[in-house]
């Protein structure tokens, strides 16, 4: 075979397979066998393994995912990614409605959709190609999965021939099938791995995998909803759904026109009982004003737009029987009571643990061992018990007596004043509290160490990080002898933890994970104190001139400096390079970057404003792109053309090690 004629016949199979694709994720109307599907895929495979160069990236063989790892890059939207106004009452539907129509000159028409309970995500298409994609993130960043997105079948890589415009934007959400999830969770099970409460946390989790081999075999899809932007090929809402159909995405069969409220009415009331029959979890509808230029002439709030409304289904509740109660101890020792129950389908899923909430919510419902309990299910993330089917319960039924001592290590639990929960005060050696507090650490919105909880989990079990000093200690070579742990994860992380010691004093001083003292009384503790010295050194009439700061807070912080151990942790610390002054933080700022102008690419370990802040406050300018003006590159992993439009100008690229080394050295 020729080159030109493997380059036929390739083509030929990606046409014949995503024909098919369509049929079987589009349509659900598959009409050749799995078996004849796989040799079009195996045909199609040997021809590219025997030339490599028509292995594509669009090609239907790399649906499978690679083995390629990274941390996942910040990227910002070009619409904004704003939440919907939800209704819990169709009175407040009929609010809704007559909102709009006091606004809009002429009579609106609707369009009701079922809310499908997943996880949001933002496609872009160039050229017909799938570009990139986005998660809803804060709605104005994202996480970038494109290469998860990539192994999901319905989302098509390559458009057919069509209308599209050359560059657009589709949203959809990524769903978890109820036959996948319990399938996922059963294989967990038997693994001995924490189960996903439900399908919307296991696409959710899902998406942010770092191997995307794994995520291929999660079983996800997707249903897309609204293509934003203007120079639309569409005048209405429906017709851009349509439209969308017709480009290969899948969209909801269940979207309806309604031009009364009495129609949308219709249509919840239809839904709250038939969307149990659907493969994929529902918790409402969503009703948009169907024509474009008056969704335009309705505009936006800063959180939502004015033209769409959600109505939330009620939550659903399921009777079962209450068989045990576990204990959970958590980041702060806070103990949790969870029910666990003989197994009930609510919602779609099999629910065998709730939420008991704390001693007074079960006082107060007045639950016992083996009582017939009612479970609700309505967003939350773990089912709770919302009450009790007395009539059922035994003659011999004993109250229930909450535990005196933490189940993980022995210690008598406490209960401050006015606190509903019990906690275990043996913060610096129960096993729950030490691994929550590493994981602490290591969050975004702390040290921002890219790492998932899983491996931090696992540096933990396996005696690597016993406290989160210890991350800074951590050697490739520790890493290295973890199996199905490669060089690059490896190379990723401990790049990730060395950028961390760039963290300003504000998120360090959070990270710690004070009892009580979260992000905003980090910030003004910080701003009201040059060191973590004076904050250990203040007095309770110190800390309660700081604004926002109660003698709860006080005595919380005055407790923790006063444990040898949080002080001992805090000078390792320091030892490590952590920034624990206002002096020692880039806020200082400097003139070492005077005269420089950076363009920022590929994967870094810190989101890109973080540089860009460094870049800033050490008197350097930042660009959207190479230009001539441009001094310096700071390129992290799949830097791309910026990176060659560098090299080629002969400009100074930099990764972040030699980045950082700049920035606190006297020249360059």
């Amino acid at each position: 075979m020729t080159l030109k004629e493997a380059t036929e016949q390739a083509a030929r199979l990606r046409r014949i397979i995503e024909e098919h694709n369509r049929h079987y994720y589009m349509e659900n109307k598959p009409t050749i066998s799995d078996f004849e599907y796989d040799l079009l895929v195996g045909q199609l495979a040997g021809i590219e393994r025997l030339f490599p160069a028509l292995a594509v990236a669009t090609s239907p063989t790399q649906r499978v995912g690679s083995d390629r790892t990274r941390e996942f890059a910040q990227v910002a939207h070009k619409y904004a990614m704003l939440s919907l106004s939800n209704t819990y009452s169709i009175d407040e539907v009929r609010d809704f409605d007559g909102r709009v129509r006091k606004m809009l000159p002429d009579a609106p028409e609707y369009v009701c959709e079922l809310k499908f309970d997943g996880t949001a995500i933002g496609l872009t298409y160039v050229h017909g190609f799938l570009r990139q994609a986005v998660t809803r993130g804060d709605g104005e960043r994202g996480d970038e999965v494109t290469d998860n997105i990539r192994t999901i079948g319905s989302i098509p890589r390559e458009l057919p021939p069509g209308d599209w415009p050359d560059e657009f934007e589709i949203r959809g959400e990524v769903v978890m099938p109820f036959r996948a999830f319990e399938q996922l969770n059963d294989e967990r099970r038997a693994a001995g791995e924490f189960l996903f409460a439900n399908p919307r946390n296991a696409a959710a989790g899902s998406l942010k995998l770092l191997d995307s081999r794994i995520a291929a075999r999660r079983g996800l899809d997707c249903i897309f909803y609204y293509i934003p932007g203007d120079r639309l090929p569409f005048e209405t809402h429906f017709d851009g759904l349509k439209k969308a159909a017709e480009w290969g995405f899948r969209v909801s069969e269940q979207a309806t026109k309604c031009r009364t409220v009495e129609e949308i009415v219709a249509f919840i009331d239809y839904w709250a009982d038939a969307r149990k029959t659907l493969p994929y979890a529902t918790d409402g509808v969503v009703i948009k004003v169907n024509a474009l230029a008056q969704q335009r002439q309705l505009g936006l709030t800063a959180k939502s737009p004015r033209w769409a409304t959600a109505f939330k289904f009620k939550a659903e509740q399921a009777t079962t029987t209450l068989l045990s109660v576990d204990f959970q101890v958590g980041r702060t020792g806070a103990v949790t009571p969870v029910a666990n129950l003989q197994p009930v389908l609510l919602a779609g899923t099999t629910v065998r643990r709730a939420s008991l909430h704390n001693a007074d919510q079960i006082a107060l419902l007045n639950i016992r061992l083996h009582d017939r309990v009612i479970v609700e299910k309505g967003g939350e993330i773990i089912p709770k018990v919302v009450g009790v089917d007395l009539s059922q319960r035994p003659a011999d039924s004993l109250p229930f007596q909450f535990i005196t001592h933490c189940p993980e290590c022995g210690t008598p639990l406490v209960r401050d004043g006015g606190e509903a929960k019990h906690y275990c005060p043996n913060d610096t050696h129960c096993p729950p509290q030490i691994l929550g507090k590493i994981l602490h650490f290591a969050s975004r919105k702390a040290m921002n160490i890219v790492a998932g909880e899983a491996t931090i989990e696992r540096l933990y079990r396996e005696g690597l990080v016993k406290d989160a000093a210890d991350l800074y200690s951590l050697k490739k070579d520790d890493l290295l002898r973890f199996d199905n742990w490669g060089e690059k994860s490896t190379d990723n992380l401990l790049r990730s933890i060395a950028g961390s010691l760039q963290t300003p004093f504000p998120k360090t001083l959070y990270a710690l994970g004070i009892r009580y003292v979260g992000e905003t009384i980090a910030k003004k503790l910080a701003d009201a104190m040059p060191s973590i010295d004076a904050i250990a050194q203040a007095s309770i009439d110190d800390l309660l001139t700081i604004d926002e700061i109660g003698e709860r807070i006080a005595q919380s912080i005055i407790r923790y400096f006063a444990d040898e151990s949080n002080r001992r942790l805090i000078v390792r610390l320091r030892q490590a390079g952590v920034q624990w002054e206002k002096s020692a933080t880039p806020s200082s700022g400097s003139n070492r970057l005077a005269g420089t102008v950076f363009v920022i690419t590929g994967t870094l370990s810190r989101p890109r404003e973080d540089f860009k802040t460094l870049i800033e406050q050490h008197g350097g300018r930042t660009a959207g792109d190479v230009g001539a003006k441009t001094t310096h590159l700071l390129a992290g992993p799949n830097a791309g053309s910026k990176w060659a439009r560098a090299q080629k100008a002969g400009m100074e690229i930099l990764d972040e090690e030699a980045f950082y080394h700049l920035i606190h050295t006297n020249s360059f």
